[in-house]
Order: structure tokens, then C-alpha cells, then sequence
């Protein structure tokens, strides 16, 4: 059902649009799934509905159940996916966009193709499409692995279709950011400007390749380096990796303290970057969520994201765990609740924008992610 209208004019809601222009604000982190069934392309991995692979098959279900979308056999599970993302979306101010993401197959050392070791695939040309149809709400990110023979050239067909960024989820695909083998995409998306998105810290969604040490934020240097502008999804906010500054068997350390590290680096001020897509989840830490509240100088280089569908799992937001933490209070919680149970994605939004810690919370510029995805828009 829509969202009543005594929620959409709440006070909290109209009070997390204070200090912000809808035209500059850009969901910077969506995914687009499906199955295919509409001829598009899309893939999911056939384990996901195999009883031998319970895990998969819930991860699955989970999944279809936050979208809202009927995940059965003859179903219209591509035209379901969009036409329910739409339709929340039509929920907020005229010019708020997202960018929904492709994601690209694993592939092995030798550049071949492995959908069997890929747990979903979203063409570059299906996320076009999508995007292309309401071009007033979406825009898209490409997904290109590089060690494909092709890889330069897909980026070039990519930036030509307006693709945002390009977005790799490296345990998953089997991209190693540190490796030789990426220099010439990196200076590829260098010469079109593009930025890379790229997952850092523990992969629960999307097993794929399962090459979790490739999710170290400290492997981001060699593109850092290169000249590319790189965004850390999640900030890096969940699960440990290896401090390889420290040499190949240092110790292990919280990815998002890995993250800060770069972040405070001066060299790495115009190009590091990090999305803030779940990491107001309940299995972030929140040392992790004061520190992102409170680092004021990060702000700047630090983009709203949803995770959709993610915001549509509700047991992964504890209103409890917020307000015990004195980082919400119980009235906010409560009508945070009732929006959710209609809208999970604008529930999230004003979440973020509610959240504070004494006087700390994200700046408007948090949520200004056209700014860094669109340049051309500063005559706004």
C-alpha cells in the first residue's frame, strides 16, 4: 500500500529534507535483481533454489521477500522487482534519483566467464534499460571485471551509455585490486572520469567466488595511487582483514580501521571515498556509527546509499538498539516503525538523517551524492 498521508507529511519526515535540494540527492547504492525471466539477462545461481543448499535458498527467499516481489517458478519476477522499487521511489521529492547497479559474473585467471561460481548476474545492458525508461529516477552503474580479454572496451561501451561509475564486488568476481592486472582499466576509467565502487570488509549477500581476502580496503591503493577516484561500499564497516601494511601476514585488524587509515591519509583526500549504504545495520558496531557521526572532516567524501533491498529486511534495524544508545529517541523509533512497515526505502533515508549523537550526525552534504556522480550539476 502507499504510504499514508500522515506519514508522509510527519513532522519527521518534512525535517529530514531541512538543509537539502531533492535534485542533488542520489540513492549511491541499489541493486538491481532479477531472474531473467523478461528476457533481460539477469541471472541468479541455481543453488538458490536447491534444497541441497539451504543456505542459498534462504539467502534467496530473504532477498525476493524484501523486494516484495513472489519468487516463483513463471512468475514476472524482473517487471515485479522494478515496478515495486518505482513505486517507492515515487514516494520522495521530485529529483531524488538512484543509481542501480550491474553486477558482473565471476571470471578465473585466464578471463573466462564462471556462472557457476557467480551467485547473481544484472547485465550492463539490462541496468541501461531500467534506467533509461525512468530517466527522472534512475541512473546506472556499470559492472565490468577486468581481467576480461574485452574489459577496456566494455568500459569504453559503458561510459558511452552513461554509465555513473563501474562497481566490483572483489570476493565475489575474484578481482584482486592490488594486482598488475588491473593498471590498464584503472587508467581507463581515469581518462572517462568514472569512479570505481568497490566492496571492502565481510561479504554476506553474495558469496560468489569467495576470495574474501580481496575485500581488504588496504588493496584500494594501487588504484588510489593510479588516479582513481574509488568509493569504499559500506565504509568498510563489517568483518576484519589482513594488515598488509604491516607485511603479508600482519595482523588482522577491523576493516573499517584499515579504512580510516586511508581515509586519513592527505594523499588520498580527492579520491578515496565511502558509501554509507548499511552501515546503520544492527550487525555494524556502534563504535563504528558514532565515529561516522562524529568525523565531521569525512563528510564531505562520504555518499548516502540504501542497499536496496536490504532496507526491506527489517530484522537487520534494531529501533531498540538506537534508542538504549541514546543515538534516537523512542517517539522518533516509533514513527521510524510505521514507515518502514509501507516504505523501507524512505525509511532508511530518514533514519540516517535522524540519527545524532549529542550534537553529531551526517551533514546535508552526506546526502548531496549528485555532487560526486554528476559535476555538471553545480549550475543546480
Amino acid at each position: 500500500a502507499p504510504l499514508p498521508a500522515e506519514l508522509a507529511r510527519h513532522e519527521l519526515v518534512a525535517a529530514a529534507w531541512n538543509g537539502l535540494d531533492p535534485r542533488r540527492v542520489w540513492d549511491a547504492h541499489a541493486h538491481l535483481v532479477g531472474t531473467g525471466d523478461s528476457g533481460s539477462g539477469a541471472y541468479v545461481h541455481p543453488d538458490t533454489r536447491s534444497w541441497f543448499n539451504p543456505i542459498e535458498r534462504i539467502r534467496r527467499k530473504v532477498i525476493m521477500a524484501a523486494s516484495c516481489v513472489e519468487d516463483a517458478p513463471g512468475g514476472s519476477v524482473d517487471a515485479r522487482y522494478v515496478e515495486r522499487l518505482s513505486a517507492l521511489l515515487d514516494a520522495f521529492p521530485s529529483g531524488v534519483r538512484m543509481l542501480l547497479f550491474a553486477f558482473d559474473h565471476a571470471v578465473d585467471e585466464a578471463g573466462r566467464e564462471r556462472p557457476e561460481r557467480s551467485t547473481f548476474h544484472t547485465p550492463n545492458a539490462y541496468a541501461a534499460a531500467v534506467a533509461r525508461a525512468r530517466p527522472e529516477r534512475l541512473e546506472w552503474v556499470a559492472s565490468i571485471h577486468p581481467y576480461r580479454p574485452d574489459a577496456l572496451e566494455r568500459l569504453d561501451a559503458a561510459a558511452a551509455a552513461g554509465a555513473r561509475a563501474v562497481k566490483w564486488l572483489p570476493s565475489s568476481m575474484n578481482i584482486d585490486p592490488a594486482s598488475a592486472r588491473c593498471d590498464a582499466f584503472y587508467a581507463r576509467l581515469v581518462a572517462h572520469h568514472l569512479p570505481l565502487i568497490v566492496h571492502c570488509g565481510e561479504e554476506v549477500a553474495a558469496p560468489g567466488a569467495r576470495q574474501h581476502a580481496f575485500n581488504n580496503p588496504l588493496r584500494l591503493r594501487r588504484a588510489l595511487d593510479a588516479g582513481v577516484r574509488v568509493v569504499v561500499a559500506h565504509a568498510a564497516t563489517l568483518g576484519y582483514a589482513r594488515d598488509i601494511d604491516r607485511g603479508d601476514n600482519g595482523p588482522r585488524e577491523r576493516a573499517f580501521d584499515l579504512f580510516a587509515r586511508l581515509m586519513d591519509d592527505a594523499r588520498y583526500e580527492s579520491r578515496l571515498f565511502g558509501d554509507l549504504s548499511a552501515v546503520f545495520q544492527r550487525n555494524r558496531e556502534l563504535d563504528v556509527m558514532r565515529r561516522l557521526l562524529a568525523r565531521g572532516d569525512w563528510h564531505h567524501r562520504l555518499l548516502h546509499g540504501s542497499d536496496y533491498p536490504l532496507p526491506g529486511i527489517g530484522l537487520l534495524y534494531s529501533m531498540p538498539m538506537f534508542v538504549a544508545a541514546k543515538l534516537l529517541d523512542a517517539a522518533a523509533a516509533e514513527v521510524l516503525l510505521r514507515i518502514r512497515a509501507f516504505n523501507p526505502l524512505l525509511f532508511e533515508f530518514v533514519l540516517k538523517r535522524t540519527l545524532a549523537d549529542g550534537a553529531a550526525r551526517l551533514a546535508p552534504s552526506v546526502f548531496h551524492t549528485r555532487d560526486f556522480f554528476d559535476p555538471s550539476n553545480s549550475g543546480i
